[in-house]
C-alpha cells in the first residue's frame, strides 16, 4: 500500500514524538475525528498485520471458513496439505459471497453460491461455466484476491492490504521473548465480547498503566504491586509492554491469588513470578501469566467506540481435567476490564471537548508513553518504539 500522510502532521505529533519526560499525550483529533479514523483503519489495521483469531477457526485441512475483520469479508481456507490461505470473501465474476459470515464447510472446492464458479482452496480459479469462448476469461487472472496471512503462536493474522512488511520483520524479538509460554499449544477456556464508548487507542493506553490502579482496582492491587516491573526494551519487533510482579505467595493473577490451572512447565523461575503485558500493533493485547495467557483483540468500529474480544488460554493439561474451571481467571478480568471501560469511556466523554489539550505523562507511564509514540511515528511513515528511535538519532 502506498502511504498516504495522515490528516495530522509531523508538526501536529511533534510534542508526542519528544523525550519523554518533554512529550505529550497524542492531539484531541486522533481519538474523536472521523478522517483519522479512517485513515488508521486503511493504514495501521488494513496495512498491518491484524489478528483474526486463534488457529482452531480452521484446524482442519480441506477447509474454509469466512469471517468479518476490520470490516472485510475474509475467507481463510487450509488446502490439502494444511497450507494457510486468505481471500477477499468474494466471487471474481460478480462480487458475491462465497461463504455467509460466519460459516464452514470441509471440502476441496471453493463453490460461489451465485453462478457456481469453483476456486482451488489456493484461490485459482478452476471452473466457470459458461466462458469458454470469452475472450478474456483467462483462469490464470481470475482467481481469488489474496490477502496477506501468516500463523503465530496459534493466532493467525491477515494482512488486508496484501503488502505489509514481512510478519517476522513484524514480529521480530517477540517471538523469542514469548517461546517459554507454548502459546501455539494453548486451548481456548473463555471469551468475552465488549462493546466500548471509546477510541481504541484509549483502551490501550489504559492497559499500558498501572497508574490508576489504586484509585478503581482493588483487587489488583491486592496481588500485583502497582509499580513493580519494568518496561521492555527490546531490539526488535512492532510492540510495546513491560511487566509486573506478583506479591509474595500469590500464584497467579485472581481474587485469591491462587491457580486452578497449571503453570507452564517451560517459565524460568523469574517468569513464574511474573505477568507480562504486550501489544503486539496495532490491536492485539498479550497479557502472559504464570497459568494462563489472555488475549484483548481490539478492532475500531468508529472514531469514539471500538470492540473487544477478550479470551483466556489454557494449557491442555490443565483443561483436560474434570474438575478444570476457567472462572478463577475470568471472572478477575472480567471485574477489572468493566473497571477499566467505566474509566476509558470516561476519558472518551472528556475528549469530545474542544477544549481538551494533550496531556503530560507521570512517571509510571513510560508504557503509555511508549504506545503513544509507536502510533505518532506511524503517522508520519516511521513507525518505531522510542528507545529504538532515540538510538538511531544519537546514532
Amino acid at each position: 500500500m502506498t502511504f498516504t500522510a495522515a490528516p495530522l502532521t509531523r508538526n501536529d505529533v511533534e510534542l508526542s514524538l519528544a523525550p519523554f519526560g518533554q512529550s505529550r499525550m497524542l492531539p484531541r483529533a486522533a481519538y474523536v475525528d472521523d478522517t483519522m479514523f479512517m485513515w488508521e483503519k486503511r493504514h495501521l489495521f488494513d496495512g498491518g498485520w491484524i489478528c483474526a483469531g486463534r488457529s482452531s477457526l480452521i484446524p482442519g485441512k480441506s477447509s474454509q471458513t469466512a469471517i468479518s475483520l476490520n470490516g472485510r469479508g475474509v475467507l481463510l481456507t487450509r488446502d490439502a496439505t494444511g497450507t494457510l490461505h486468505a481471500f477477499e470473501n468474494i466471487c471474481r465474476h460478480r462480487g458475491h459471497e462465497l461463504l455467509a459470515e460466519g460459516e464452514s464447510v470441509t471440502r476441496n472446492t471453493i463453490v460461489c453460491p451465485y453462478h457456481a464458479w469453483g476456486y482451488g482452496l489456493d484461490g485459482r480459479l478452476a471452473s466457470a461455466r459458461g466462458t469458454q469462448s470469452i475472450a478474456n476469461a483467462r483462469k490464470e487472472d481470475l482467481g481469488l484476491t489474496k490477502l496477506g496471512v501468516a500463523e503465530w503462536g496459534g493466532w493467525i493474522f491477515v494482512n488486508g492490504s496484501g503488502d505489509a512488511m514481512p510478519f517476522t520483520k513484524h514480529l521480530g524479538f517477540l517471538d523469542e521473548f514469548t517461546k517459554n509460554w507454548e502459546c501455539e499449544r494453548l486451548e481456548i477456556g473463555g471469551t468475552h465480547n465488549y462493546e466500548l464508548k471509546a477510541n481504541w487507542k484509549v483502551a490501550i493506553e489504559n492497559y499500558h498503566e498501572c497508574y490508576h490502579c489504586p484509585s478503581i482496582h482493588p483487587a489488583l492491587c491486592r496481588v500485583s504491586p502497582t509499580t513493580s516491573g519494568y518496561q521492555y526494551r527490546h531490539p526488535s519487533g512492532y510492540y510495546t509492554g513491560g511487566c509486573m510482579e506478583l506479591v509474595e505467595g500469590a500464584e497467579t493473577m485472581s481474587f485469591s491469588g491462587q491457580s486452578n490451572g497449571v503453570v507452564f512447565s517451560g517459565l524460568t523461575p523469574e517468569q513464574r513470578r511474573q505477568v507480562h503485558y504486550i501489544t503486539l500493533f496495532p490491536g492485539l493485547l498479550i497479557s502472559l501469566h504464570p497459568d494462563y495467557v489472555m488475549t484483548h483483540r481490539l478492532e475500531p468500529t468508529s472514531a469514539s467506540t471500538s470492540r473487544v474480544e477478550c479470551q483466556w488460554l489454557f494449557a491442555p493439561e490443565a483443561v483436560a481435567r474434570p474438575d478444570f474451571d476457567p472462572s478463577y481467571a475470568m471472572e478477575f478480568w472480567d471485574k477489572t476490564n468493566r473497571e477499566d471501560w467505566g474509566a476509558v469511556e470516561s476519558v472518551q466523554r472528556g475528549l469530545q471537548s474542544e477544549n481538551y489539550e494533550p496531556g503530560i505523562f507521570a512517571e509510571e507511564e513510560a508504557g503509555v508513553y511508549d504506545f503513544v509514540y509507536l502510533v505518532a511515528s506511524s503517522y508520519i511513515g516511521h513507525p518505531d518504539v522510542p528507545h529504538r528511535a532515540f538510538k538511531n538519532i544519537a546514532a
